[in-house]
């Protein structure tokens, strides 16, 4: 063990002597560097419909070769691997594109992982806050599909080769309010006008279906019970004095559940959910409902000595 750890002291010195960190791990220069990122999620944390904003809990798995931070095993009994801090030597500045973090960055900076031959494994864990366009146009049997894209923030394709590897969802803890249907996964590149290199980057697309059982024994349930009230108004005698009282006490039940759309769902006019729309119509009908209620007791109560009857009626 003493030897091991004189052994790690050595090594330690001996490949930082001359290390920049800021020079790509390379031999040859002319040549890329292959990185290969992995997702692995853990956790959906939240959707936040009315931001447009995902967070979820994930590490970031990076795999590279230093060609700089190698060693030979003989020369240095029982060391395996080191670990390095990630500001002690060089790591690939990959970085959530579409975060939506007030750090931009939240990944928490861990060890890097050395082997002998130069092999460097990077985990990263975070908890990443990302843009995402919601559409709750079928709110609440709802399918989202949002996309964690990541990337070099400085490297093109002729100096990083960023590669992907499938997500791991092995170690996921299920969302009450979300089934996570899979996390695909995709390498793209893309060409600006300012420069004539690559610019590839890895894109995850998170895709979740909502559970529906919260909100349909919330809103949807008793919408339809509050809805078949409204032609109860119709089947009350005129003499009750309760016809107008119940067309008003549903046209208001309906007014809460549809503030209670309106706090879950984003203020935009893009798309509206199909449940807005329903309540909005049936407030429609209940609201119509109730005037025809007020004309109908109006010719009831009506003075047969004050005047004639409309033809109409």
């Amino acid at each position: 063990v003493s030897q091991q750890g004189e052994s790690q002291r050595r090594l330690y010195r001996e490949l930082l002597r001359n290390y920049n960190r800021l020079e790509r791990p390379v031999v040859n220069d002319s040549q890329p560097l292959l990185v290969e990122l992995q997702l692995s999620l853990l956790q959906i944390i939240d959707v936040d419909e009315k931001n447009q904003v995902l967070i979820t809990n994930a590490w970031l798995q990076m795999s590279w070769v230093d060609a700089y931070l190698s060693w030979d095993q003989y020369e240095y009994p029982g060391v395996q691997n080191l670990r390095f801090p990630a500001d002690q030597i060089w790591v690939p500045d990959i970085l959530l594109y579409n975060s939506a973090d007030e750090r931009f960055d939240a990944t928490f900076h861990t060890n890097v992982l050395v082997n002998y031959s130069g092999s460097c494994q990077y985990i990263p864990p975070g908890i990443l806050k990302s843009t995402c366009y919601i559409d709750v146009r079928w709110f609440p049997f709802d399918v989202q599909k949002c996309d964690l894209k990541f990337g070099s923030w400085t490297h093109s394709g002729w100096l990083i080769d960023l590669q992907m590897l499938e997500a791991d969802i092995s170690n996921y803890i299920s969302n009450g309010e979300w089934d996570l249907v899979g996390v695909p996964g995709k390498r793209n590149e893309m060409y600006y006008e300012c420069c004539k290199e690559p610019y590839p980057d890895v894109t995850y697309t998170i895709t979740m279906r909502r559970r529906t059982l919260y909100y349909g024994l919330n809103l949807l349930i008793p919408c339809v019970l509050i809805s078949g009230l409204a032609l109860l108004v119709f089947l009350l005698p005129a003499d009750s004095g309760e016809k107008i009282s119940l067309g008003i006490t549903v046209l208001l039940s309906l007014t809460v559940f549809m503030l209670l759309v309106a706090e879950i769902m984003p203020a935009t006019s893009d798309s509206v959910p199909l449940i807005a729309q329903y309540f909005a119509s049936i407030m429609v009908i209940v609201g119509l409902s109730v005037v025809v209620t007020v004309l109908v007791l109006q010719f009831h109560h009506h003075d047969p000595q004050a005047g004639k009857m409309p033809k109409w009626v």
